[in-house]
Formats: structure tokens, C-alpha cells, sequence
């Protein structure tokens, strides 16, 4: 048996999540379809985050394991997958890696970005939140430094969730204007289910002027979903890095 790290990205739009359901399009179903096809045997896949319906991803990994004695991952595989999957799914490429390598877990970080959009843009209408009132960008990125000292981010999170701990460590956590764009960058060892969206939508709120740095304070200690901001839509949300050791990559599959 031996385990492989692939390497891919997708326009959330068009799935209902990463993780598979039940009657749904999901990413991980369609990736696991065509690795299927190609292997000649099921393959099942674990991916590093479990992005929501909507919510898009510039890098994302996932692994799979193949036995031996099957077709082994080759460097046309990336080009024969990308034949298969649709067209707002891509595979940029395929590595081995140690055999107890764990994608979720072995994750050392993950970096998102939320897009708001500052005017009516048909082009970004997809893949970046539509919201013209006037905000304090400065009020919002001092706010937001609050969060790098801070661990339990339980305000923040989806209330029907399995995790043992609302325990996330955010090491950056900024505003800049691109063009007619805000964007929002957050990079952590982790993040909860809808953290990132409830935690811009109560940046927004202190931007508008409604809630301050005291407010933010209140809602952390809180530990109550309800005292946070409104989750922004999900289409805003990218996921644009994953980290892991520079030991996971032992090599690119090659012929």
C-alpha cells in the first residue's frame, strides 16, 4: 500500500461541500470518482479542510492510498483526471508521500480570504461578497488583531459541530483594498465550521460602527454563537493556502 497527496482547486459555486452527501454534488465525491476510474479499484479520499457549500478553493490536498499491485499514480494521471472532472474542478498535481502522512491532521496551517466586493462587479458577483455601505477599515483591522491573542473561538463557531475543542491559534488577521475590493486575510493552525464567515460578519459590524474592540472582546469571552455578527455569504470565502512540513512532499509521481 502506498499513500499520495493530491493537489487541486475548484469554484465552490458549483458543489455542495467538499465532504460527500447524501443526493449532492460534492467535490470529494467527483475527485473520488475519477481516481476511481483511472485506478481500475475505488479509492477513497481525506481531505485537509471541509470546505462549505459555496466556498471556494485556490489549494487544497487531500490523500488517498493505492495498493501495490494496482495502477500506480503516474505524471499523466494529473493530465487524465483533469480529461474527467468538471470544469470548475482542476488537479495541479500528485505526490507520494510517508505512508502515516494524514492530510487533516498534518496540516500545520491554513490560509482564507473573504473578497467583498465595493461596487457592483458582474465579473467578481460569484466569488466575492456585494456590499457597498461605507466601512472603517482601520477600526476593522485593530479589532481584528484581538483575535491573534485569543484561543477559544467557540462565538464562532457552527452551534451542531463534533469538535472535542474551540481551541484555534491565528497568527495573522488583516484588512487591505485591493481595486474595488476589501479583502480579508486569516491564517491559523485551524479553524472551526463557519468561523472565518461569522468572524468577518462581526468585523463588519465594528467597520459600520454598531459594535467596538470592547464589543469583540464581550463576544469571545461569551462563548455564545448568538452574540457574534450574521455569517457573510459563502461565496465571499476562499481557501488560497494549506501548510504542512516540507518533509510531506517526498516526490512528484512520475512515469
Amino acid at each position: 500500500m502506498s499513500r499520495y497527496l493530491l493537489q487541486f482547486s475548484y469554484d465552490g459555486g458549483f458543489f455542495h461541500g467538499f465532504q460527500i452527501q447524501q443526493n449532492a454534488v460534492s467535490v470529494q465525491s467527483e475527485l473520488e470518482k475519477a481516481l476511481s476510474t483511472i485506478a481500475g479499484i475505488p479509492v477513497d479520499l481525506v481531505g485537509s479542510s471541509r470546505t462549505d457549500t459555496g466556498v471556494h478553493a485556490r489549494e487544497q490536498f487531500a490523500h488517498f492510498d493505492i495498493i501495490e499491485e494496482a495502477n500506480q499514480p503516474k505524471v499523466d494521471w494529473v493530465y487524465r483526471l483533469n480529461r474527467i472532472l468538471p470544469a470548475s474542478l482542476a488537479i495541479q498535481a500528485i505526490y507520494q508521500v510517508p505512508d502515516e502522512f494524514h492530510a487533516r491532521f498534518d496540516a500545520t496551517g491554513r490560509t482564507y480570504e473573504y473578497h467583498i466586493s465595493l461596487s457592483k462587479d458582474p465579473f467578481s458577483r460569484d466569488h466575492a461578497y456585494w456590499f457597498e455601505a461605507p466601512m472603517n477599515m482601520e477600526a476593522m483591522n485593530q479589532a481584528a488583531q484581538l483575535l491573534l491573542n485569543h484561543r477559544d473561538f467557540q462565538s464562532f463557531s457552527k452551534v451542531k459541530t463534533d469538535v472535542t475543542t474551540f481551541d484555534c491559534q491565528i497568527s495573522r488577521a488583516e484588512w487591505q483594498k485591493v481595486g474595488n475590493q476589501l479583502i480579508f486575510t486569516i491564517e491559523g493552525n485551524r479553524f472551526l465550521r463557519g468561523m472565518v464567515r461569522a468572524v468577518v460578519g462581526t468585523l463588519i459590524e465594528i467597520g459600520l460602527g454598531k459594535w467596538d474592540e470592547a464589543d469583540l472582546i464581550r463576544i469571545l469571552d461569551a462563548k455564545d454563537r448568538k452574540q457574534a455578527g450574521r455569517a457573510v455569504p459563502a461565496h465571499g470565502l476562499h481557501l488560497i493556502h494549506v501548510a504542512y512540513p516540507e518533509i510531506t512532499f517526498v516526490s512528484k509521481c512520475s512515469s
